[in-house]
């Protein structure tokens, strides 16, 4: 039997994959900070990413200072259309006083957090919170094997970046000055629209083909990761749907499966609650005025629902929501489960949704609904 899940789906689309701004920073940093230590940058210099992989990367920029070294690693995004493809990342790292830690800066063309609802603290330089986790842990490998102390201050740079960030969401959502960096796995999952939508296909026919009844469509790796915990299901019956649900229905509508789960992101999942079918940032958006009038029917009065519709994003509208009560992941997968069975149309398949946060942990859950519950 062929091979499915998210691996096989990314083989079917033909399109070569990239690597995220975090790993680009982490390959930067990991390449300074042993010249740093050692007088000689890596090139090309090798890093480990969360699933596995040991990706290389030429460096583009090398130059040292009296106690610091910079190194900058030009993205390559594969076949996704990233406006960040050939940007230059740039890290500068500087030794600091014993038990200092690894401290994060933004510098030119790196974007800072100025509003809550991101997981970040106002303040902060927008490197997300996996690419940190990544270069500590390579700030870590390095000084074991150079004899360092791992306390750095890392700057990220990003060539460009503010125009770049012109072009994102990032003004909108407050992060201000240049980019995010990002990344969850360190890989860049191209989406070609008719490719992707062809592997989410072969996905079903693969699943179906192996005999399962129960298959999930997942937005990325972390709700992937969050479905096999809940329900145990092998490869074959993860769906990388990506910002897709449309496609998913509508095959499963014409190609049955006993059950459907649904999982992503709560912001995500709002706008299939709120009856989009492509989730991608650039043709849909997180309606909080949408998701105010849900709250409403969760019992939120006008004070909390003023303040959903002027959240900054939708995880922030959600831990209002939170600490008042008032259960709005809950609610928001009831309807994005319901708007899935209305592009079912009656097809044989029962219908679960779940929504998480960036962690991974569970925020909200419908119960199974439809033929067959």
């Amino acid at each position: 039997m062929s091979s499915g899940g998210r691996a096989a789906q990314l083989k079917h689309t033909g399109l070569r994959p990239g690597w995220t701004t975090g790993a680009c920073a982490t390959a930067a940093t990991t390449a300074a900070y042993t010249a740093l230590l050692t007088g000689d940058f890596p090139d090309p210099v090798t890093i480990t990413l969360p699933k596995g992989q040991t990706p290389a990367f030429a460096l583009a920029v090398e130059s040292t200072g009296p106690d610091s070294a910079t190194a900058g690693v030009v993205k390559d995004a594969g076949d996704d259309p990233d406006v960040t493809h050939g940007a230059l990342i740039r890290s500068t790292v500087r030794l600091l006083p014993a038990g200092s830690g690894v401290v994060f800066r933004a510098g030119e063309g790196v974007g800072t957090v100025t509003l809550p609802g991101l997981p970040l603290d106002v303040g902060e330089p927008a490197i997300n919170p996996v690419p940190r986790q990544m270069m500590r842990e390579h700030v870590a490998r390095v000084a074991a094997a150079h004899g360092g102390t791992g306390d750095v201050e890392i700057t990220l740079s990003v060539d460009h970046g503010a125009e770049i960030a012109r072009s994102t969401w990032n003004p909108r959502i407050g992060i201000l000055g240049g980019l995010s960096i990002l990344g969850t796995t360190g890989v860049v999952v191209p989406y070609s629209c008719s490719a992707w939508i062809d592997s989410i296909r072969r996905g079903v026919d693969v699943a179906r083909a192996g005999g399962l009844t129960h298959v999930a469509g997942c937005t990325g790796s972390t709700s992937e990761r969050t479905v096999t915990q809940l329900y145990d299901l092998p490869e074959i019956a993860l769906l990388d749907m990506g910002d897709f649900a449309g496609a998913v229905l509508k095959y499963v509508r014409r190609h049955p499966v006993d059950r459907l789960t649904v999982c992503g992101g709560f912001a995500k999942l709002s706008k299939l609650a709120a009856g989009h079918l492509d989730l991608h940032s650039a043709r849909s958006r997180v309606d909080k005025g949408f998701l105010a009038d849900l709250a409403r029917t969760g019992g939120a009065g006008e004070d909390l629902a003023a303040e959903i519709a002027d959240a900054n994003t939708g995880l922030a509208a959600l831990r209002l929501c939170e600490a008042a009560g008032v259960p709005l992941g809950d609610l928001v997968a009831v309807r994005a489960r319901d708007e899935a069975l209305a592009v079912l149309r009656g097809a044989p398949v029962a219908v679960d949704v779940i929504c998480i946060d960036r962690a991974g942990v569970v925020v909200g859950r419908s119960p199974v609904a439809g033929p067959g519950a």
